[in-house]
Parts: structure tokens; C-alpha cells; sequence
């Protein structure tokens, strides 16, 4: 007869009380692992999809934004264009208007035209949107200078003109400066006080020759002078023309 002491009886309860702890405890978790890995799964689906569609609202309210900052700045584009198109209609108006008081004003001073004479004259020429006086110009201004020492109670008439190419705010404003070119040169070359001068941007209102061609449009981009008194001059009343 086969005898198994206490000690061993105690063990093989032990051991097989762990083996099924064991084998419940893995039953256990293979239960709790089916049941809650479709969960996992479908919070991770359902996570991506709430991000996708986040993005996507993101990506369209920045095209909406864009769309809107576009429409904006044509919109501010159209006004802005608007207003320069009224403004450069008023400064033509306002530079036309200030040629017509440019010439009343010196109409006003040479009141009585019958009394002055025109005792020496010239014209110079400028290139195509010049306004600075060649070496040339100014020796033609130079022979119409040397006429002042001997002039008496005289006044200077500056008349600038353009051809007829381009913009007319744009030619009354060129005229001008090549009218003050000729009188910065002859104040300072001559002592001429600036009471003297009268002067007149007319811009391309007054040609002297056909702007159809070269050789007429080059003859209106000219600044014509003119000493005028009204008192008798030393040896009679000279008209002199400068070339």
C-alpha cells in the first residue's frame, strides 16, 4: 500500500489551487481584452474622423478668409483707382485754371499793351520731357541778357510750352519748369529781380507749329522771352530778334 504523508497532500492542494487562479486569471483577461478592443478601436476611428473633419473646417475657413481678403483688397483697389482718376481730373482743372490767372495776371500788369515795346526777344528749345538748359540755350539766353544793362523800366514775359504728346496736367506742370529754367538762369546770370519776370506755363494750349511732326512737336517744346518796356530806350525804340 502506497502512503502519501500530510506534507505532499498539502502541496498538490496548493499547487492546484494555482494552477486554477492561473488559468482563471488568463481567462480573465482574454475576456476583458475581447470586449474592449473593438471599444478601443472604434474610439480611435471615431477620433481620426473628428480630426479630419476639424481640418477640414479649418482648410475651408481659411479659403472662406481668403476669398474674403481677396474681394477686400479689389474692392479698396476699384475705390482707390476711383479716386485718383477724380483727382487728376481736378489738378488738370486746377493747373488749366492757374495758366488762364497766369496770363490775366500778366495782361493786368501790361494793362496798356500800346505802350510797351518789345525791345529784344528768344526762344529755346528742349528735348523730349527736358527741362534743363543746354550749353546751346544758354548762349541764346546770354545774347538777350546782355540787352538788360541798357533796358529801362522793363519787365520780362516767360512763356514755356510742350508738344502735344502726353498727359495735359502732366504739360502744364513740364512748361513750368522749363519757363523757371530759363528765369533761375537769367536772375542769376544777370541780377534780373524776381519782380521782373512774369511767367507762364501754357502746356501743349499754344503751338507755334504742327505737333503732326517731329520737326513741329520739337519747335512747341520751347520757352519763348520777351524784354518789354514802356520807357524810351538809349538811341530809339530797337525790336532786336535772338536766334
Amino acid at each position: 500500500m502506497i502512503r502519501i504523508d500530510k506534507t505532499s497532500q498539502q502541496a498538490a492542494i496548493l499547487l492546484g489551487a494555482l494552477s486554477l487562479f492561473v488559468t482563471a486569471g488568463c481567462s480573465t483577461k482574454n475576456y476583458v481584452r475581447t470586449q474592449t478592443t473593438p471599444l478601443v478601436t472604434k474610439t480611435n476611428e471615431l477620433d481620426d474622423a473628428v480630426a479630419t473633419n476639424n481640418r477640414q473646417l479649418h482648410e475651408t475657413d481659411e479659403r472662406a478668409q481668403q476669398g474674403i481678403q481677396q474681394a477686400q483688397t479689389a474692392a479698396n483697389t476699384a475705390t482707390q483707382n476711383a479716386t485718383s482718376a477724380t483727382q487728376a481730373a481736378v489738378q488738370a482743372q486746377s493747373s488749366a485754371q492757374e495758366a488762364v490767372n497766369r496770363a490775366d495776371s500778366l495782361a493786368s500788369v501790361v494793362a496798356n499793351l500800346d505802350n510797351y515795346k518789345q525791345i529784344g526777344t528768344v526762344s529755346v528749345t528742349f528735348g523730349f520731357d527736358k527741362s534743363v538748359l543746354t550749353k546751346s540755350d544758354k548762349a541764346q539766353l546770354d545774347g538777350l541778357g546782355a540787352q538788360l544793362s541798357s533796358a529801362k523800366a522793363y519787365i520780362l514775359e516767360v512763356t514755356g510750352g510742350t508738344d502735344s504728346v502726353g498727359d495735359a496736367n502732366y504739360n502744364y506742370q513740364l512748361s513750368q519748369r522749363r519757363a523757371e529754367a530759363v528765369v533761375q538762369y537769367l536772375a542769376a546770370t544777370y541780377k534780373v529781380p524776381a519782380h521782373k519776370f512774369y511767367l507762364i506755363g501754357i502746356g501743349k494750349d499754344q503751338e507755334v507749329a504742327t505737333n503732326k511732326t517731329a520737326e513741329g512737336r520739337a519747335k512747341n517744346r520751347r520757352v519763348d522771352v520777351q524784354i518789354l518796356s514802356n520807357a524810351a530806350q538809349p538811341n530809339g525804340t530797337t525790336v532786336s530778334q535772338v536766334q
